[in-house]
């Protein structure tokens, strides 16, 4: 089998190749990736010299260059993640968001009806977000029936790709499943995010900021039980369906902050930062910022009895711990002018409020 992967030098994508491409080395995967900022080889290096791993830097959104993948590879199946998939990101500048999510997602169903006349054996693997419902009020879950009602550029945009993959099932007859992942964290996120950029901040002392009060809620998954959830969908899920993927666990983002911060109190007891929650700081919220998400994972629990291995608690630590371990890939990541420039502008030279007492 044949495995495209589209977005493989990303968080999720290189994540889902460092665990399948050693696992399965009868199948070929093919990382087809743009190298965009939040991309990083380094993320591949323990599978770069694989006999069952090929590389090619590509956009989604180039026909002619995903025609010509496709010519040398045949791929059998496409999972994919390439996306632009920061929030902040798609209010400051959308048409990147627009470019890739959804002309890139066109190009690739297009290169696909093109080239699988033969679609037995044949299958595209979209992976999507949560965010493309909306936002939930103070109780309820998102289901695969759940409307959808996208808040922000970025989730307008993976809306729009998710109708496009099912309008190709359902106009052409294509084979294609689709998964609408929650929050996602763990090893190689690029810090930008939330969980990996509070680490980091916190050990060099730098403030936490926590839009409005730390009140939202969001849905995390850590991101390996994610891989493995797309994984099961693609080897027993129903072409034509979507499954949502959650990992039970819904704190509101300060309970997540503050979690991070006693974490690295017992990691770093000598830090001169300690306590890390004194760090926190209020920001202004950001426009259209979803309420609260929670995910119901009924339908792939008892369709193909997946469920997350992490609690919050166990995957925040060893999320914690990587970080730790890994300064060289962090400092890599610091380095770039495009990361150092989005996080003092839109990160740190906001006006912050003192912490109220007892969010300490």
């Amino acid at each position: 089998m044949r495995i495209l992967v589209t977005g493989g030098a990303g968080f999720i994508g290189s994540n889902f190749l460092r665990l399948f491409v050693p696992k399965y080395p009868e199948h070929i995967f093919i990382n087809l990736d743009k190298l965009t900022y939040a991309a990083n080889l380094d993320n591949l290096i323990d599978i770069e010299k694989a006999k069952n791993y090929y590389f090619e830097q590509a956009d989604i959104a180039d026909y002619p260059r995903v025609q010509e993948i496709f010519k040398k590879y045949s791929p059998d199946i496409v999972v994919h993640f390439a996306a632009e998939s920061h929030v902040d990101r798609s209010i400051v500048g959308p048409a990147d968001f627009i470019h890739t999510n959804i002309i890139g997602t066109f190009h690739l169903l297009e290169v696909c009806r093109e080239h699988w006349k033969d679609k037995e054996g044949k299958l595209f693997h979209h992976v999507s977000t949560d965010e493309v419902y909306g936002t939930l009020g103070k109780t309820g879950y998102f289901t695969e029936e759940s409307r959808y009602d996208p808040s922000s550029p970025y989730s307008a945009s993976k809306a729009s790709s998710d109708h496009l993959v099912r309008a190709y099932y359902r106009t052409y007859g294509l084979p294609v499943k689709i998964t609408n992942c929650s929050n996602n964290y763990g090893p190689y996120q690029f810090p930008e995010k939330l969980i990996p950029l509070m680490i980091l901040n916190a050990l060099e002392g730098k403030p936490l900021p926590v839009y409005g009060q730390g009140e939202n809620v969001r849905d995390w998954l850590y991101v390996e039980d994610h891989c493995r959830a797309i994984w099961l969908v693609i080897q027993k899920g129903r072409v034509g369906e979507t499954y949502n993927i959650g990992g039970d666990n819904q704190p509101t983002n300060l309970t997540v902050v503050q979690t991070i911060c006693d974490i690295l109190d017992e990691f770093v007891p000598d830090s001169p930062h300690t306590p890390h929650r004194s760090l926190i700081r209020y920001v202004t919220d950001r426009p259209g910022h979803d309420r609260r998400y929670a995910m119901d994972i009924t339908k792939i629990r008892q369709e193909l009895g997946w469920q997350p291995r992490h609690s919050m608690s166990e995957g925040l630590v060893k999320t914690v711990r990587w970080y730790l371990d890994n300064p060289e890939w962090v400092e890599a990541i610091r380095k770039q002018q495009d990361f150092q420039k989005w996080v003092s502008q839109n990160y740190g030279e906001r006006r912050y409020e003192t912490p109220q007492e007892g969010n300490r």
